[in-house]
């Protein structure tokens, strides 16, 4: 191959190729190992190139012209179809969750395959304050037995822990022996597959329908968890399966990151039906590489998942806007501090959360409790179970117990949060004066205080369950578990200020905030900025928090609220952990993710990182010329590197270029197999030149096309802070260390990752992969 026809990977359009990788017909050329880095610089420049082909060749034939139009149009078909595919499957989990949560609790006389609420919408013989009461639906009790009050508590007791036990079972079970991949979250290894790491398997067509089947039936079982983050996995799923179906995608693996990064945007919309904070999430938190191009794919794909989603599940809680409020009392400027307070709260709680969660990780990771994930997941699902039913507010699922929270007291709710009178099965109370000043409807009644009491135990119950069951071996997502315990907050904090203005209306702090008639406070606003101020701690989100939140609710207005309490929830955070809980469990498992927002700030010099060390055999490197087949077989047999240094000659140093272990292995592979005369004898060349053989010498083997003739490089004096910086900014695997040109040593992205561990006081041994 001609210098003309090689990839500079650094220089752009007018500078020589290296090596082209579309005409190279060796397969599995330029491909990654599983647990390897890939080398973001050349995927572009493969990119560029093939580009650059393709509109050289449509100026000349017609048929190129309509493959160039076709290749433009290939990335808006994929993200449609993403959309497409992704939105259906989330339809198919929210009805079939729906349907299996209502399970555990009773059954549709009508039809087994009706949830509770479709089952009594057609019931002539219900009321709207007990709308979810109807002839139709049975509990299980009732079906056995239903003559004792006591009877049928236990008999529903009974059954709705038997059924937790089951769904939990079988979600274990398949992941375990199907797709160990599908446990968990999804988001830190999909931040860090993003960041150009390899999983082989972890966005798999197994993984993708294990997950599904899970997701449904974890979801099921009445564990804290949620299942948004899981539904970022599985969009990404289906965005890697149909890369395989276009080729632009299926052979670069950068231009494939740009598709899972949109991916990721849609499965935060079909999760919230929230298509522009989907993209902000995307942008701000999960991706590593997000091109312009890639902000507008992400919300067209993002809008028709949304749009498919509310398509095939028009009336359940996939409708566009999840938790709609419509609250009628503006909120005061004081009431900011009580809105900063619960930001406060949020910001201690994901401190607390992300410290307990990763230490029982830990204990589990480090004890003989994670050889026993099974048991784990069924004692904790029975504990739960045990626990949750007595307690309405524990005993609902959590996207209804923070609908119900969400909710501003109206003319015809029934709930005990709004039964201010205390008058069972009355409302009355709640919309009518009963003192002169027509404040009295808003004081607290007894059922109010009974409902309190209640929040407050589901408080704590929330708290300390959802740090044991985040990270076990099931699907399990932390944003709705994580509102649901700043709702709470919320809601009683918010009664406590009504309370509070109520009793002292006529003091100047209060005084115009309560008119006859009117209500002084919203309580539900306050579980509205609870939520997101405990969901900003977790995940330490702001700008595209805000925005979820504004698209869940509809709720314009409330802009500043929630900025100043996801704002602060964001610096108590940080001031106690710098990590959200998705780098945690990144650096827990060891991940190799190089976090652009962690600063470098320690005065280290290359010199000081680089391998190899003083006590470490010289570096393993290859020759230009010199070398036989059987002489790099055996380098190759006894290294683990990923890669090698090519210099002049052992005794100069000089540096060449680097070649890359799989291709060095696949080109000798190839060359004894398919070229004439290739012994062990033969000689290695990557010259352009063939030097001068012996005569009857076998031919030699030219691999000049596979090696990188531009790697980078750094000096020994040059800081580490801006070594960080090129590996974070250009992706790169690795970077030679050079001193007049002469060869000294290699960094990886392994030894910058140890190295910040080391400065951090950390273990550096904890980054497992190479």
């Amino acid at each position: 191959m001609s210098d003309a026809e090689n990839i500079n990977m650094l220089l752009p359009n007018n500078s020589p190729k290296l090596i082209d990788l579309m005409d190279d017909t060796v397969p599995g050329i330029g491909t990654y190992e599983d647990f390897n880095t890939i080398d973001w610089v050349r995927e572009k420049s493969k990119d560029r190139d093939r580009h650059r082909e393709i509109t050289n060749k449509s100026k000349h034939s017609t048929v190129a012209l309509l493959f160039s139009i076709s290749d433009a149009f290939s990335g808006w078909l994929l993200m449609l179809l993403i959309g497409l595919m992704s939105g259906a499957l989330a339809g198919g989990i929210d009805i079939a969750a729906h349907w299996m949560t209502d399970l555990k609790e009773g059954v549709c006389l009508n039809g087994f395959w009706f949830n509770h609420e479709h089952c009594c919408w057609a019931s002539n013989e219900t009321t709207f304050q007990e709308r979810d009461k109807c002839p139709q639906w049975k509990s299980w009790a009732e079906l056995m037995d239903g003559v004792s009050e006591g009877r049928v508590n236990v008999l529903n007791h009974f059954m709705y822990v038997s059924w937790a036990l089951l769904f939990a079972f079988l979600a274990v079970i398949l992941v375990r022996a199907f797709a160990p991949y599908a446990c968990g979250s999804g988001i830190p290894e999909i931040k860090t597959i993003l960041s150009g790491f390899i999983i082989r398997g972890y966005l798999g067509k197994w993984t993708l329908i294990i997950k599904t089947i899970t997701l449904v039936l974890a979801v099921s079982s009445g564990l804290s968890l949620g299942k948004e983050g899981p539904l970022v996995h599985v969009a990404c799923c289906c965005a890697n399966i149909l890369c395989h179906f276009f080729t632009k995608y299926r052979r670069n693996e950068a231009k494939r990151r740009e598709v899972l990064s949109a991916a990721s945007a849609v499965g935060v919309s079909v999760a919230f039906g929230a298509p522009i904070g989907g993209v902000l999430f995307s942008l701000e938190e999960v991706s590593y590489y997000f091109p312009l191009k890639t902000l507008w794919r992400s919300f067209f794909a993002a809008l028709v998942a949304a749009f498919t989603l509310r398509y095939i599940n028009p009336f359940g809680n996939s409708r566009l806007v999840l938790f709609y409020v419509e609250f009628h009392t503006p909120w005061h400027l004081l009431e900011l501090i009580p809105f900063v307070l619960l930001g406060i709260f949020g910001g201690l709680w994901g401190a607390f959360f992300i410290h307990a969660n990763i230490a029982w990780c830990r204990l589990r990771k480090n004890t003989r409790l994670g050889h026993y994930p099974v048991i784990e997941v069924l004692v904790v699902t029975l504990l739960t179970a045990l626990l949750a039913f007595p307690n309405e507010y524990t005993r609902m699922s959590s996207s209804e117990l923070i609908s119900e929270l969400f909710n501003d007291c109206g003319l015809l709710d029934s709930s005990k949060l709004c039964d201010y009178t205390g008058n069972s099965g009355s409302t009355s109370g709640s919309v009518n004066a009963t003192a002169a000043n027509g404040l009295g409807a808003r004081l607290a009644g007894p059922k109010l205080y009974t409902a309190m009491w209640q929040l407050a135990l589901a408080l704590a119950f929330k708290m300390f369950i959802t740090v044991a069951t985040f990270g076990m071996k099931v699907p399990s997502g932390l944003f709705i578990p994580s509102m649901a315990v700043g709702a709470i907050a919320g809601r009683l904090l918010g009664v406590g200020m009504e309370q509070l203005a109520v009793h002292n209306h006529e003091r100047d702090i209060f005084r115009g905030w309560c008119s006859p008639g009117a209500d002084c406070i919203t309580p539900g606003l306050y579980a509205m900025v609870g939520a997101a101020a405990c969901l900003g701690g977790v995940t330490r989100m702001t700008v595209s928090l805000v925005v979820i939140m504004f698209e869940l609710t509809g709720g314009l207005e409330y802009i500043v609220p929630l900025m100043a309490a996801a704002m602060t929830s964001k610096w108590v955070a940080d001031a106690l952990s710098r990590e959200s809980i998705y780098e945690a469990h990144i650096r827990l498992n060891g991940y190799p993710f190089l976090e652009a927002k962690e600063e470098f700030r320690h005065k280290t010099l290359a010199t000081d990182v680089m391998r190899p060390r003083r006590s470490d055999p010289p570096l393993s490197v290859l020759t230009q010329s010199g070398m036989t087949v059987e002489e790099v077989e055996r380098l190759i047999s006894d290294t683990t590197y990923s890669g090698f240094p090519v210099v002049i000659s052992q005794l100069s140093q000089r540096l060449v270029g680097f070649v890359l272990r799989r291709d060095l292995f696949i080109s000798l592979e190839n060359a004894r197999r398919h070229q004439d005369g290739v012994v062990s004898v033969s000689a290695v060349l990557f010259t352009e030149c063939e030097s001068p053989a012996s005569p009857g010498a076998p031919p030699a083997v030219k691999l000049r096309s596979i090696l990188d003739l531009s790697p980078f490089t750094v000096t020994v004096h040059t800081s580490m802070e801006i070594v960080v910086d090129i590996f974070r900014k250009l992706g790169l695997r690795q970077c030679l260390v050079i001193q007049n040109g002469r060869l000294l040593g290699i960094i990886t992205k392994k030894d910058i990752l140890k190295h910040m561990a080391q400065m951090a006081n950390r273990d550096p041994e904890s980054i497992l992969f190479n």
